[in-house]
């Protein structure tokens, strides 16, 4: 178990938490495995990866936050703002992504133009990863809105 989370994960520490919840989850929920619906193991494997893919999501995990810097996630890259300015003066995408808030506007540029995930953003930009979430989907509905 512990190496298809390493798979999934690509980190031992990781790992070893989501089979550790794994463990946990299927002690909890022993009741509800019906051996009509597949094998014991199935249900296990089916667990331990829904446990993994959950943090790999970042499920309530703000570890990228404290550590980015030491990770190497900072990058000597164009900044959002030189990007906007490359665009089109008379470009409609350039006038959109104006009318945005500038943290807004950066969580964008980043998130789209330099490929950061939301993640690496929160870590980035010091605030929530929430907050990041809420920023990126609000942004492009004002963007869909506006190019409309």
């Amino acid at each position: 178990m512990l190496g298809v989370a390493m798979r999934i994960l690509r980190r031992r520490a990781l790992a070893e938490e989501a089979v550790h919840d794994t463990f946990m989850q299927v002690w909890q929920r022993a009741g509800s495995f019906d051996p009509q619906r597949g094998n014991a193991r199935t249900w296990l494997y089916a667990v331990l990866r829904n446990r993994s893919l959950n943090i790999l999501r970042g499920e309530s995990r703000t570890d990228l936050v404290e550590d980015f810097e030491p990770m190497g996630l900072v990058s000597d890259e164009e900044g959002p703002e030189a990007v906007l300015l490359r665009l089109s003066d008379s470009g409609r995408l350039k006038s959109c992504l104006e009318r945005l808030e500038p943290a807004r506007r950066q969580a964008i540029t980043l998130a789209y133009i330099h490929g950061l995930t939301h993640g690496e953003l929160a870590g980035r930009l010091g605030i929530p990863l929430g907050t990041v979430k809420s920023w990126i989907r609000r942004s492009l509905t004002s963007l869909r809105e506006c190019l409309a």
